[in-house]
């Protein structure tokens, strides 16, 4: 118990401990070095992103080609459905028409509808060109 009477140091020390002496002659790393480990770390990074986008735009691929097959599947059934529909007006409308009559009605009928949707495409379209322009046309 002496021995620790006499010690002015913290007490958590162990009795052998002997502080390390203070080593003035190697700084660290200089600041050059810290620039080219920056730079190390930079071209890492880089090319960690590089990989990583590209698996993305990999996996975005091929997510579009089977959106794109499912979509033109749905296009077939829907383009189908109306042949249907078109079809079957045609049919009910004959005992009222006759066979010419309603062949013509529903063809009218059908023109009308394009361009009504070609107007509306058209609207759509304009609408675009004119978000691109840069104003001097009005």
């Amino acid at each position: 118990m002496q021995e620790r009477a006499e010690y002015e140091g913290p007490l958590d020390l162990p009795d052998d401990y002997e502080p390390e002496e203070e080593d003035y002659g190697d700084p660290g790393p200089s600041l050059t070095d810290d620039i080219l480990a920056l730079l190390e770390d930079g071209k890492t990074y880089a090319e960690a992103e590089v990989a990583f986008q590209k698996s993305r735009a990999g996996f975005t691929a091929n997510r579009l080609k089977g959106a794109i097959a499912i979509a033109l599947g749905a296009f077939g059934v829907f383009h189908l459905a109306l042949i249907a529909f078109t079809v079957g007006a045609v049919i009910a409308l004959m005992p009222l028409l006759g066979p010419w009559g309603a062949t013509a009605v529903v063809t009218i009928l059908l023109i009308v509808f394009g361009v009504v949707l070609l107007r509306l495409l058209k609207g759509r379209i304009d609408d675009i060109r004119d978000a691109f322009s840069d104003g001097a046309d009005e």
